[in-house]
């Protein structure tokens, strides 16, 4: 018996001499990997986004010639985010109005809401304290205040949820048989555009660096070499799938969200009001560079979005035997706006 205790006591010995080692190799050891997990993530944030581009444009449609297109200059706090904004991006479609709406009711009915709780608060502790009322009340029901306590939050809570239901209803409005057809498809990490209505090419989207994107005069991470163009003022069906893994189309401004599932299409409206650039992000985290495949869509008059359809080697409509129109203004003048579209192929 005492031997097996020597033995027992000289295991507890080497286990204990065995853990102080791991601790004492294990934590630089866990260090050095962090150290290298973190190098490498810096390695994939500095990767050129024209790597992706030249790895993922065997399906895109061929480029344009040299000067045939010119993208259309950004506006300042257009369809961006701004420094120390606290507020929802302006709105440039008719979902988003509607969204903007409700969203500034409910904050009317939240202060007011906040408002009279205060007051009451305040009213409680003024008039009903130890020293002005000395003498509790007995008092253990009141049939009318409990059925107005009841009663208004109810109504309350219908008045936000019939304008709540419209809207919801609203954002997956079926978009009509002439809208036009865009697909948009989630690469890890980048866009690629596809035009079915269009001779069905295909426009692939890398973020632009830091240096590129200060060139051209737009916001760092969300600049890309190549937008999605679309016509404005048009229903469009925007459709959304993905190649990989998960990811989710979304642009603030327009009030545009749909995600983006392999092996699925997903599809809903989109209408924007103006001709204009605007910037979002996928917003489904998607991997190592979920925060570098941004989004920019350029909504071109509807005579410039076929010229540039065009420019891409795409078709348009009625226009097969037609000499390839102007190409697009870098910035399109509002009177083109209301310039007769031309009819989506079908």
């Amino acid at each position: 018996m005492k031997i097996l205790g020597s033995l027992n006591g000289f295991h507890r010995i080497v286990a204990s001499l065995a853990m102080a080692a791991m601790l004492a190799f294990g934590a630089p050891g866990a260090m050095a990997q962090d150290a290298a997990d973190a190098t490498a993530t810096a390695q994939l944030e500095q990767t050129a986004p024209a790597a992706d581009a030249e790895a993922s444009s065997e399906n895109a449609a061929p480029a344009a010639a040299a000067g045939s297109y010119t993208p259309m200059k950004s506006t300042p706090g257009k369809g961006m985010p701004v420094d120390g904004g606290i507020n929802v991006q302006p709105q440039f479609s008719p979902i988003g109005h509607q969204a903007n709406a409700l969203h500034h009711g409910l904050v009317w009915v939240m202060a007011i809401i906040s408002l009279f709780v205060l007051i009451l608060f305040v009213i409680v502790v003024v008039k009903f304290n130890k020293r002005a009322n000395p003498v509790p009340s007995k008092t253990s029901h009141n049939t009318l205040i409990e059925v107005i306590w009841t009663v208004v939050p109810a109504l309350v809570l219908l008045g936000i949820a019939i304008p709540s239901i419209g809207l919801l209803s609203a954002q997956y409005k079926t978009p009509p048989k002439d809208a036009i057809t865009i697909k948009a498809t989630g690469y890890q990490w980048y866009w690629g555009y596809s035009y079915p209505d269009n001779g069905d090419f295909e426009v692939v989207s890398n973020m632009l660096s830091k240096d590129e994107a200060d060139a051209r005069g737009e916001p760092h991470q969300l600049a890309v070499d190549n937008r999605m163009v679309v016509p404005a003022g048009v229903p469009i069906r925007l459709q959304t799938t993905a190649a990989d893994v998960i990811h989710s189309f979304a642009v603030p401004s327009l009030w545009f969200k749909l995600d983006a599932v392999p092996g699925r299409l997903n599809e809903k409206l989109l209408l924007i009001d103006e001709p204009g650039v605007y910037y979002g992000q996928c917003s489904e985290l998607c991997g190592a560079r979920h925060g570098y495949m941004p989004i920019a869509v350029e909504a071109l008059p509807m005579d410039q979005y076929n010229a540039w359809v065009l420019a891409q080697g795409g078709t348009v409509a009625g226009a097969a035997d037609a000499a390839p129109a102007a190409a697009p203004a870098e910035e399109p003048a509002g009177a083109e706006a209301d310039a007769a579209p031309a009819a989506p192929a079908a």
